[in-house]
């Protein structure tokens, strides 16, 4: 009696810790598509839109900055993707297409005021998330911990862009 009590509580243990590790997985998993499909936003509107609609050199500079750094994020996001099986997006998402598409037919004074209040509240959720996922021990956590630092200078530097300049 004892043994098969022994049994079911280890089965029952093993059943937990393998739904506990699948939600764990979700978790991760989904904060990963967010934050591929968000590096792939910000790469394209650093890189092609800042540069060709800004007018001040601290938005086009930004621009610049975004691109290089969210180009390196999303490939250790994609190692990170990849060390959990998922299959990675390969694009931004709808509504990150449909602020770009809305930010390109803007230029010049527009722009720079549009580009630099989305930044710095795209940033903004953006840490809150990551700061979230870090706490999640595997590689979406560790990935996400290593990118805070630098989401938090592309905030304070969006909140100092001052258009038109």
């Amino acid at each position: 009696m004892n043994r098969i009590t022994l049994s079911l509580g280890t089965a029952t243990l093993m059943a937990i810790s393998i739904a506990s590790a699948s939600a764990k997985d979700k978790l991760s998993e989904a904060f990963l598509k967010k934050a591929i499909e968000g590096n792939f936003a910000k790469v394209s509107m650093g890189d092609h839109l800042a540069q060709k609609n800004g007018q001040s050199d601290g938005v086009k500079s930004y621009g610049k900055m975004l691109s290089t750094d969210h180009a390196a994020a999303n490939q250790k996001a994609l190692d990170a993707a990849k060390d959990l099986g998922m299959n990675p997006p390969t694009e931004p998402n709808a509504k990150q297409k449909a602020d770009y598409d809305k930010m390109s037919k803007m230029s010049g004074v527009s722009f720079d005021k549009m580009f630099a209040t989305h930044m710095v509240a795209d940033h903004q959720k953006d840490i809150t998330e990551y700061k979230k996922a870090s706490k999640i021990k595997d590689a979406a956590g560790e990935y996400a911990s290593g990118q805070i630092d630098t989401l938090q200078k592309h905030l304070d530097t969006a909140k100092s862009l001052k258009p038109g300049k």
